[in-house]
């Protein structure tokens, strides 16, 4: 069996849309899955597209995710140039489409915009249903050699098309979909070079693939329309057609095609929310595929050892931002404590400007929030204390009032003053013992002190610690402002 190699051809047209990421994923997995290669091109051959510094984001995207080509622009495996304005610059695909010509497989179309403006016909399709569309009547097929070579050497602007039958049906195999066919009176004669001497996408593709010797070709199931012209071209050539592998449709949770308005349809939308590469990489692998262990988390070599296209649906993949926050939480549990600390420091410095223990506030955070903007809600009390309502003392659990909290701060404060060993184990040791001489519950102590060092009904840690980063000071400061909000409402 020939050696599997899969490609990823982005165009660089701006950010990286998750279709494109998963398109580049699934085509790395099914190459690595078996030992094959993986082959970057850059198809930049639409320049009215061509966004500035669009390449950069595409080697950026790659090696953050950790998709590593084995061939491309940086990388010369035999097959370049690996950037299509670069082989257009060669004449290859200008070539390559006088060679259809030749064989009566395509020919030069020179009428003009507004004759193609008037080209609608109504199809008949199988179940007996019509539909109006735009296709080319292959007037300029029947033009003679002369009258071609006389437009040629007027300079007549011309495009090459693809000349497809209009009678028969064409059948092809898509790993996912099956056997489809399609009616040739609706292939259009498609464009294979443009008037500007640029090939389109669709002839581009095949070229290029044939030449890098492609096995598998990985895109999303909008191609699967064009599959039957490629099919005919690569017939048209004498050339072996590829295994084909289209990927389902990705939508928002309102079952609609995931669009730049849901604000996280690209790669880098999802960097900047918050979200880390490895969770990203693991989520986007699940759209649109289930790993037969139904093992949902996966690290990226897990992901190619387990990886089988065969078990990809049909059925259109919903981006469940739910869904993709809860797995990027389990990865920020399991992260080393230091690495999740120096990626949580610029979020806590947003926030905290004090002297305090970022790193300690770190380890309190990692295994409570989902993606890093979070950390803000979890401890802005640290910087300054918020308006809060002394309702907050009431805890029915731990059987805490507004007036049994403020008697238990009264007489804490004291003790807390008197006390020097601000760290942790020591502080909880004194709380313990002081609610043992006053015969209550831990809680009646904790609550209330936690309580007027945060204002808040949730922290990510006990009061205890909260007394250990806040420091002595700071904490006395604050339950002398609880005791004074307690007093006042008595």
């Amino acid at each position: 069996m020939a050696k599997i190699r899969t490609r990823f051809a982005p165009s660089p047209t701006g950010r990286m849309h998750v279709g494109n990421l998963r398109t580049a994923l699934y085509a790395y997995l099914i190459s690595k899955h078996e030992g094959g290669d993986f082959i970057l091109r850059i198809e930049d051959t639409d320049q009215e597209r061509y966004v500035e510094g669009a390449v950069d984001i595409i080697y950026r995207t790659l090696e953050k995710t950790g998709l590593k080509h084995d061939e491309g622009p940086d990388k010369d495996g035999g097959c370049g140039p690996y950037v299509q304005s670069e082989r257009q610059a060669q004449g290859l695909y200008l070539t390559y489409a006088k060679m259809l010509i030749e064989k009566g497989e395509a020919y030069y179309c020179f009428c003009d915009k507004d004759r193609l403006a008037t080209l609608n016909q109504t199809i008949t399709l199988e179940d007996g249903t019509t539909k109006e569309i735009n296709v080319y009547d292959k007037h300029c097929l029947h033009l003679s050699k002369e009258e071609v070579e006389a437009n040629l050497a007027a300079g007549k602007p011309y495009v090459i098309r693809q000349n497809n039958p209009t009678e028969g049906i064409t059948t092809f195999h898509d790993e996912i979909y099956g056997d489809i066919s399609v009616n040739n009176n609706e292939l259009d004669d498609m464009i294979l070079i443009k008037s500007d001497g640029y090939p389109t996408y669709n002839f581009a593709n095949v070229v290029d693939d044939h030449l890098m010797g492609i096995t598998h070709v990985v895109r999303g199931n909008e191609y699967l329309s064009s599959s039957p012209k490629y099919n005919r071209l690569y017939d048209a050539f004498g050339w072996e057609v590829p295994v084909y592998v289209h990927c389902p449709l990705i939508t928002d949770e309102n079952h609609q095609k995931l669009s730049k308005r849901c604000g996280h349809s690209s790669y880098e939308d999802l960097l900047e929310q918050g979200f880390i590469n490895e969770a990203i990489v693991n989520f986007v692998a699940l759209l649109g595929w289930s790993p037969a262990d139904n093992q949902e988390i996966k690290s990226l070599d897990e992901l190619i050892a387990s990886f089988d296209y065969r078990h990809m649906s049909k059925s259109p993949a919903v981006f469940d931002y739910t869904k993709l926050k809860w797995m990027n939480g389990e990865y920020l549990k399991a992260m080393d404590s230091d690495k999740f600390y120096e990626m949580a420091l610029p979020y806590i410095k947003e926030v905290i400007t004090k002297d305090l223990d970022l790193k300690k506030i770190s380890d309190m955070v990692k295994t409570r929030i989902e993606i890093f903007p979070d950390i803000k809600d979890h401890i802005d009390f640290f910087e300054e204390m918020p308006e809060y309502s002394s309702d907050l003392y009431i805890h029915k659990k731990m059987k805490t009032t507004k007036e049994s909290s403020l008697e238990v701060l009264k007489e804490i404060r004291p003790v807390l003053a008197d006390f020097n060993d601000y760290t942790n184990d020591s502080l909880y040791q004194l709380l313990v013992s002081f609610a043992e001489q006053k015969e209550i519950k831990n809680g009646m102590v904790l609550w209330p002190i936690r309580t007027a060092l945060s204002g808040k009904p949730m922290t990510p840690c006990g009061a205890t610690e909260l007394l250990e980063v806040l420091g002595k000071e700071e904490s006395l400061r604050r339950i002398d402002g609880a005791i004074e909000k307690l007093s006042n409402e008595s």
